[in-house]
């Protein structure tokens, strides 16, 4: 894992993402925008948790897979407990009106939330990094690194121009259900996969609703809401990068749906088998 030659898929999104770097230390160290210093404090903070996953596990779980899925839960963690303190703020402080009208989601930042997309944006490059370090993806065209690449491009040039970081905050509630894709994931790694268990039920239960209620649905919102706008935009990029991350960002999740539904169906048969087994 790890070894052998780089393919021409790899060598492209390596370059992409030193391309990535080099834009975003030029702004730093040319153009001094200081406020980008978040961006490197977050892949730092996230290589540093891989680093201490790596060395306290390392007797009993060293697998590169096991090490990243623990961060990526760590990151879906503190996003989420970051955009809910956003919302939450803004709400007690300014009310409900005008929250999500057009100016406010494109043109104004809510307090913390440039720094909340700048250190989610580094961890999609650490993550990057890492899953091309240790080869963490299937396919010729690997659909999580082509997500974080869009991703990368969508919060970069949002964050240079400081226009749709709001929006770009409401598209981080997903990180709701990410938690406990992570969560599954890292207790089938270590061995607990009891579909018995009142414990991986309540997961289910909670996967499920999470999955509707903070990704599915908000999203639609958003690309419907983005559509309704549609007018209001200039002649810019913004709007058609936005529909475009967006139309991605579904599709994603329809094929996430029907992986979600799979891997529900084979534990149901799993314990159903089991359960037939044991009354014989």
């Amino acid at each position: 894992m790890g070894g052998g030659k780089r393919n021409t898929v790899e060598t492209f999104f390596i370059a992409t993402l030193m391309l990535w770097l080099g834009s975003v230390c030029f702004q730093i160290l040319s153009n001094q925008r200081w406020e980008f210093f978040s961006v490197i404090a977050g892949s730092f903070f996230y290589q540093t948790s891989n680093c201490l996953v790596r060395f306290f596990f390392f007797s009993t779980h060293k697998d590169p897979l096991f090490v990243n899925t623990s961060v990526s839960l760590l990151h879906s963690l503190v996003t989420s407990a970051s955009v809910i303190f956003i919302l939450f703020r803004e709400l007690l402080n300014n009310g409900s009106s005008g929250m999500f009208d057009h100016s406010q989601l494109v043109e104004n930042t809510w307090p913390w939330a440039f720094e909340a997309l700048s250190f989610s944006c580094g961890y999609f490059a650490y993550d990057q990094w890492d899953m091309l370090r240790y080869r963490l993806y299937n396919g010729w065209i690997p659909s999580i690194l082509v997500h974080h690449l869009v991703l990368l491009i969508c919060f970069t040039l949002a964050l240079y121009r400081n226009v749709t970081v709001n929006y770009l905050i409401l598209t981080l509630i997903c990180e709701l259900h990410s938690i406990f894709l992570h969560v599954r994931k890292v207790r089938r790694m270590v061995g607990f996969r009891d579909a018995k268990s009142i414990l991986v039920k309540l997961e289910w239960f909670l996967n499920w609703v999470t999955f509707f209620v903070a990704r599915s649905a908000p999203h639609v919102l958003i690309t419907a809401k983005l559509i309704r706008d549609a007018h209001k935009f200039g002649k810019g990029m913004e709007l058609p990068l936005a529909l475009f991350g967006m139309a991605g960002m579904n599709l994603l999740n329809i094929g996430l749906g029907i992986d979600l539904f799979k891997a529900f169906r084979r534990e149901r048969k799993s314990l159903q088998g089991n359960l037939h087994h044991h009354r014989e």
